[in-house]
């Protein structure tokens, strides 16, 4: 099974289009979205349209989260008085375009989608969230110490733990010795279609491929592919300059950060 997973796509439709475009071409089984559907560009109501048109299953993102109740707060974690003042301007402008339908459905997104598998009779549980299991607006990064990352699966019992939120993609392998042997738990960041950070201004999602053999009994088991896709980042980033948001949100979409 080929299961394509995205997020963070922050009212970005042109990367989203692209987004959905690109997972067509790939001709997966199953796609489920990470959440931060709004947010930081004009299009937070064409973009919840267009996954709702799709069908796709969606959990909250803690943008959706604050939009759907109508805050002034969305959970990020700014660091400085200018990254605050610019992201208050963004929730306020995002709150005064977001119409009451999209925002009964932002209200109405879960906190999480769990999927069981089962292979000669074992569980194995994927567990999609967009922060961490135990915060919408938790960051996991890559370098988190691997103890910690393992408590966290183990405690939300994750085999495979999909999330977004960083915008950021990485995927880590974590071995755990049990009574029965050696296992092997997946911890994966899809990264972020519409507002990527880690330096490339392409979209990013990633793709699943789980076989007939339990992923959890060795590494190759599951295949993990992070897809980068073209779209027209100059369009997002004028859209951004010809509304009342902050220059630097188009700047952050050019560079990818």
């Amino acid at each position: 099974m080929k299961i394509a997973l995205f997020s963070d796509i922050h009212a970005n439709l042109p990367a989203l289009e692209a987004c959905l475009a690109s997972i067509d071409d790939h001709k997966v089984d199953a796609i489920y979205c990470l959440g931060d559907l709004v947010g930081y560009n004009v299009w937070p109501n064409e973009v919840v349209d267009m996954i709702r048109r799709r069908g796709i299953p969606v959990i909250a993102g803690n943008y959706d989260e604050g939009i759907g109740a109508m805050s002034d707060e969305c959970g990020c974690a700014y660091k400085t008085d200018g990254e605050k003042d610019n992201g208050k301007i963004s929730i306020s402008y995002t709150n005064h375009l977001v119409g009451p339908e999209q925002r009964a459905y932002l209200r109405s997104l879960p906190s999480h989608i769990r999927v069981e598998y089962r292979f000669d009779g074992h569980p194995m549980d994927l567990l999609l969230v967009h922060g961490s299991p135990r915060r919408i607006n938790e960051y996991l990064f890559e370098d988190r110490e691997e103890k910690s990352l393992l408590r966290i699966m183990q405690d939300a019992r994750a085999d495979i733990l999909c999330c977004g939120h960083t915008h950021k993609p990485w995927h880590r392998i974590l071995p755990e010795e049990t009574s029965s042997g050696m296992r092997y738990r997946h911890a994966i960041n899809i990264g972020s279609v519409g507002k990527p950070k880690d330096g490339d201004p392409r979209g990013c999602y990633a793709i699943l491929t789980i076989g007939a053999l339990n992923p959890t009994a060795s590494p190759e088991n599951l295949g993990v592919e992070f897809v980068r896709f073209e779209y027209d980042v100059e369009k997002a980033a004028r859209a951004v300059e010809e509304s009342p948001l902050p220059d630097a949100f188009a700047e952050m979409l050019r560079k990818g950060v």
